[in-house]
């Protein structure tokens, strides 16, 4: 922080992306967002691993979140992520973003921002050109939504 204070009202709003998420927001995928995820990325099982996703546990404003993706693939012919998707699951439409990548790009990272509704859990599936596909998840406390119903 650079020393200033932050009025009653802000601080109020930091102390609660202090505390918990409520259950409701860290409950299993709804059904809108299991088939937007067997919709973009097929069915079958995940591997909840080489995921780092990295946006902010609090987010003032839910019509302009960071968000930043590295999944961890060598990038080669043989082996590489083909696509990488964002999905929110208590937004309007839970399918936020879709990335396709080739084995020409250097490294499997993406940066964006995303526009989120409320408090929720941020799924990101990849997808590797062998099949293989990943889960990592983060939930996000919203202080203000970003998205229209």
């Amino acid at each position: 922080m650079n020393g200033r204070a932050f009025p009653a009202p802000r601080r109020a709003v930091l102390a609660l992306g202090l505390t918990a998420l409520p259950a409701a927001v860290l409950a299993q995928d709804s059904p809108a967002v299991a088939a937007a995820i067997r919709e973009l990325a097929g069915d079958g099982p995940f591997e909840e691993r080489g995921i780092t996703l990295r946006l902010p546990p609090l987010a003032e404003n839910g019509g302009q979140v960071p968000l930043t993706v590295q999944v961890d693939s060598p990038q080669t012919a043989d082996r590489h992520v083909t696509a990488i998707h964002v999905f929110a699951t208590r937004n309007p439409t839970p399918d936020v973003a879709s990335f396709r990548l080739t084995p020409h790009v250097a490294r499997a990272e993406v940066q964006t921002r995303i526009r989120l509704a409320e408090d929720q859990r941020v799924l990101v599936v990849a997808v590797l050109s062998d099949g293989t596909r990943r889960r990592a998840a983060a939930d996000v406390r919203v202080g203000q939504g970003g998205c229209l119903s």
